[in-house]
């Protein structure tokens, strides 16, 4: 009868070892899972590069961007990493536009790397803050725009307003657009801003140390720091970040400067410049043609 219960006593033990074996191998399979679970992040912070020249065919490549951020449930900031002297004025607003849907939707920080100029920087105005670095440069709240040209000789055209501006035609056009940009600097910055509207509208440059003591951008940091500063704006602890590649130069402009320096275009490749169509510039730096570059190299 002893032996009958000692063999039982034994049977049980050893079905116990087996549970708590079995348990064990469970839980280790499954510990991974329930850590990942536990140390997913809770959101992602998306880093959209403007570099170069603003044009066109660039702000399409970054309206999509950040369409694509605003539509993206697992995004929750956007980090706008600046490094442009600005462009085209039609499409820095399109671009300034783009950037204050999104700041509708999610924080938005800006981070300027080395210049964040004219053009550039009205699109940075919607962002909640503007990061730089000291010797950053920011500013130059200003619309430049070519002289009206003389017609071709001997054109014919269907009505004399045509492709035609006078030289005050033109000058009342700039003047719109930058009552425009100034005021969307007083409007988004100006609480921040030590400066009045006609110092801002004689488009100075500032270097970043010096943005940031007159309001025209808010900290001194690198783009980790902006980074941090979006997450924290979205309530993120532990956040992923998602790096959006710069579009390739492209269109018209082959090059541009980080220092303000010239900015290269390409001349009209329709070789009839006769035809006066008008091209507003937000752009810090001298605007050179390629001719004019080849010109002066071959000199």
């Amino acid at each position: 009868m002893s032996d009958d219960s000692d063999g039982a006593s034994l049977s049980r033990a050893q079905s116990y070892a087996l549970v708590v074996a079995a348990a064990i191998l469970l839980s280790a399979v499954l510990a991974p899972v329930a850590y990942d679970r536990a140390t997913a992040p809770d959101g992602r912070v998306a880093v959209i590069s403007v570099e170069g020249f603003i044009s066109s065919s660039s702000v399409t490549a970054v309206q999509e961007d950040l369409r694509e951020a605003r539509e993206n449930e697992s995004i929750d900031a956007v980090v706008l990493n600046v490094d442009s002297p600005g462009g085209s004025a039609a499409a820095s607003e399109q671009l300034y536009l783009a950037v204050q849907r999104t700041a509708q939707v999610m924080p938005v920080v800006a981070s300027v790397k080395s210049t964040g100029a004219s053009g550039a920087y009205y699109a940075m105005l919607p962002a909640r803050d503007i990061y730089v670095t000291p010797a950053s440069i920011v500013g130059s709240v200003g619309v430049r725009g070519a002289a009206p040209g003389p017609s071709l000789p001997g054109e014919i055209k269907s009505g004399p307003d045509k492709a035609s501006t006078t030289a005050d035609q033109r000058r009342a056009q700039i003047e719109t657009l930058q009552r425009a940009f100034v005021g969307s600097v007083m409007k988004h910055r100006g609480d921040e801003l030590g400066l009045s509207r006609t110092e801002v509208a004689h488009a100075k440059v500032y270097t970043g140390a010096s943005a940031v003591d007159n309001g025209m951008a808010d900290q001194i940091g690198s783009t980790p720091e902006a980074i941090d500063a979006a997450a924290e704006a979205a309530d993120l602890e532990d956040y992923e970040v998602v790096r959006k590649e710069p579009p390739r130069a492209g269109g018209l402009i082959l090059l541009s400067t980080d220092d303000g320096g010239t900015v290269v275009v390409e001349k009209s490749p329709a070789g009839y410049d006769a035809v006066d169509t008008p091209t507003f510039l937000m752009v810090y730096g001298e605007v050179q043609t390629t001719d004019e570059v080849i010109g002066n190299v071959s000199a």
